[in-house]
């Protein structure tokens, strides 16, 4: 049974893609049993929601009078976020189990409520060949919901946050942007401004943290799909670079059907084996990847990263030729 909320959010999104809802297509979609309820919303979202809601003859459908008209936005409560985030950890413990396809089927309906600033990447999660599930980070389910509250009230975040790099704690002040999941972990997008740039922080990392009364502007024309387009998995580069691998016949059928990155091109090859494009940068992160797939994977482009794979394979002999 459909509620309110959903049959609102579905009329907005045919209004908006041009496809004039009526009360009997959505007597239809939702399978109501008549179509009072769908006039019912209609009169909601005119009255209570202020939408510019006509009719067009000619269309036989409602449109809006109004482009630039968006519905208010609903604020999740503190336990609906929170509901949220253990979904996702539910999700994750039980990959591979039967429980799997309707805790997923849940997971995405719950999706299409999210804010804006919440972003969720399951595409490793469900890759065949790649490890499911696999080792994470734990967060407190407190900090993903307060720093959710504090993206959505721009207000800045002081973190004493653990860096694997230098092996080292210390305080930053940032202005989170986003919360973006990369194969069951957390990291939260913010300036931050100590190192005076937007930054990934892994949540897990984040040992103690308090969201300050100073508020923030999000700088310039930042965007997080732009931001995003510029790494790969959870690590980012300034500077994009052409990568080329070659998976052989075997590797291919696991490779040509999914989305690993937005630039991606895929090259179909005679032998069946494919040559995957990406416009990237992390390049230790797409090295790693790569790695993953042992001999069934060749790094054609750049020769810099050919050079750095001829290394590995050398280091890896001597550990494994000693006695």
């Amino acid at each position: 049974m459909s509620t309110k909320y959903e049959r609102i959010i579905w009329i907005d999104k045919e209004i908006r893609e041009g496809r004039y809802p009526n009360a009997h297509k959505i007597q239809e979609h939702f399978e109501l049993r008549g179509v009072r309820t769908a006039y019912d919303d209609r009169e909601f979202m005119i009255n209570r929601l202020g939408a510019p809601i006509k009719y067009d003859k000619t269309q036989d459908g409602w449109c809006y009078t109004e482009p630039s008209y968006f519905l208010p936005s609903y604020e999740l409560t503190k336990n609906e976020v929170l509901a949220f985030f253990l979904g996702e950890e539910l999700f994750r413990r039980y990959l591979g189990t039967p429980f799997e396809q309707p805790l997923r089927i849940a997971l995405n309906k719950m999706m299409q409520y999210l804010p804006k600033n919440i972003s969720y990447d399951i595409r490793e999660e469900i890759s065949i060949f790649a490890f499911t599930g696999g080792a994470t980070v734990g967060v407190n389910s407190e900090l993903l919901v307060e720093l959710h509250n504090a993206i959505n009230s721009r207000n800045q975040v002081e973190i004493l946050y653990y860096s694997a790099s230098s092996g080292k704690s210390d305080r930053r002040t940032v202005d989170p942007y986003h919360l973006h999941n990369v194969r069951g972990d957390w990291y939260l997008i913010a300036f931050c401004h100590k190192r005076k740039q937007v930054r990934d922080f892994l949540m897990g990392r984040i040992k103690e943290w308090k969201v300050l009364p100073s508020d923030f502007q999000i700088k310039g024309d930042f965007s997080v799909s732009e931001y995003l387009s510029k790494g790969f998995l959870a690590e980012r580069g300034d500077k994009l670079i052409d990568i080329a691998i070659k998976f052989d016949e075997y590797q291919a059928r696991w490779i040509r059907d999914r989305q690993w990155h937005p630039s991606q091109q895929v090259e179909e090859l005679p032998s069946g084996e494919l040559i995957l494009h990406l416009k990237v940068g992390g390049i230790q992160e797409v090295k790693r990847w790569i790695m993953g797939y042992g001999p069934h994977a060749e790094v054609l482009e750049p020769e810099s990263l050919r050079g750095q794979f001829k290394e590995e394979i050398e280091k890896m002999k001597k550990i494994y030729e000693k006695k």
